[in-house]
């Protein structure tokens, strides 16, 4: 009797095992997305770390040996990791998270993405003619971005297909709540100058004005005249500087001793092992940042 216990529990065991789908996400905010909607059903592991800029990353064997084994790939996508993720998965030898392939999800595919267009110069900065690929910072385009991912994860594991949509639908009715408490929050604000082109999405889903960027262009570092004609253009006016936590600091500093303006560098990127509860405390403190 002992040993049927035992067979069926090792048998149940088994089953579990093969029913657990192997995410591997790019970034952060892309792991606790799949994390959120896959549940117990999947395993994320996620290859960038926080607090380093996706652009700039390379391709290294821990990459590749996490990709090697990964049942479902998910991207941000629009070139955000076009540096380095070709190489990865070309060194991992796993077709299946091939781009076009099942196990390859890409976030920006499945929302409409803000400065869609221009030439791929790269004279003209780091530029992304698909479109600016940070929409992880508005949380209803992550939402729907979720309920793609929720399909993606029911093609690879339809077991829990009902469980995936149903995680999908109550991230989705949480960020368009948030949302609409935050817009109420900052209505009325100043406005806000950027480093990047990153918090745009936020800050067009809020109404907040973005007045300037420190870059004058994409990925190119602000040069000591971009700075003083911005302090010149932006003078007698009221705002707040803001930045990532791996976006220099100089140009920032700068710019608030001048201006007599705040400035906060805050982070883009939730931890690696990340909840949606963090997802949500991270946005809401770019939010405080832009109140008025």
């Amino acid at each position: 009797m002992q040993r049927l216990i035992l067979a069926v529990v090792l048998i149940a065991a088994s089953v579990t095992a093969l029913a657990e789908v192997r995410v591997v996400a790019t970034v952060p905010n892309m792991g606790m997305l799949a994390r959120t909607i896959g549940a117990d059903a999947v395993d994320v592991t996620v290859l960038a770390p926080p607090d380093r800029d996706a652009h700039y990353l390379e391709a290294r064997p821990s990459m590749m040996a996490a990709l090697r084994r990964a049942d479902l790939l998910v991207a941000v996508g629009a070139e955000l990791e076009v540096g380095w993720l070709p190489a990865a998965q070309r060194g991992a030898h796993n077709p299946e998270i091939r781009v076009g392939r099942q196990g390859y999800f890409e976030g920006a595919a499945h929302v409409d993405l803000i400065d869609v267009g221009g030439p791929a110069d790269r004279a003209l900065g780091d530029v992304h003619p698909a479109g600016n690929p940070h929409f992880y910072f508005d949380p209803n385009r992550l939402a729907t971005v979720g309920f793609a991912l929720a399909d993606r994860l029911s093609d690879l594991a339809p077991e829990h297909a009902d469980t995936f949509q149903a995680n999908a639908e109550a991230f989705a009715e949480r960020a368009q709540a948030q949302v609409q408490r935050w817009q109420e929050q900052v209505a009325g604000g100043s406005g806000v100058v950027l480093y990047h082109k990153d918090a745009n999405y936020l800050a067009g889903v809020l109404d907040v004005p973005v007045l300037a960027y420190i870059e004058p262009l994409p990925g190119i570092p602000p040069t000591a005249r971009h700075l003083r004609e911005l302090v010149q253009s932006l003078q007698g006016q009221d705002g707040t500087i803001l930045a990532t936590d791996f976006q220099p600091a100089q140009g920032a500093e700068f710019l608030a001793a001048q201006l007599g303006w705040s400035q906060q560098r805050l982070a883009s990127q939730v931890a690696i092992d990340a909840t949606a509860d963090d997802y949500f405390a991270l946005i809401g403190r770019w939010v405080e940042a832009m109140l008025p």
